[in-house]
């Protein structure tokens, strides 16, 4: 889990996804469209991507992995209902903003 929570301080914003998941792609689309670069981790195309996935399992403490997972600030924020709930309440750009993803 060290490995995730690492991965998840490297920039503003972490999305741990997989390359055939639409709705991470979705999640993706979604905070750029704010402006925010996020940093993309494909798990399916890591050479460790089991490790990473039995942390990302142990973080989420589900059987099995959900994606995305996003961190926004160093801190783990949730998966896709979690964003697109901050969303409609108008508090994800708030986040991005903290998180000094965006600047304006």
């Amino acid at each position: 889990m060290d490995m995730v929570m690492k991965l998840g301080a490297e920039s503003p914003v972490v999305i741990f996804t997989k390359s055939t998941c639409c709705i991470s792609h979705s999640i993706e689309t979604l905070i750029r469209g704010f402006g925010a670069n996020p940093k993309v981790y494909e798990l399916d195309k890591l050479v460790s991507n089991g490790e990473m996935e039995k942390a990302l399992v142990e973080l989420l403490g589900c059987k099995s992995t959900s994606v995305p997972a996003v961190f926004i600030g160093e801190e783990f924020v949730g998966g896709s209902n979690e964003i697109m709930s901050l969303n409609v309440r108008g508090k994800l750009k708030q986040l991005l903003l903290k998180a000094n993803a965006i600047w304006i």
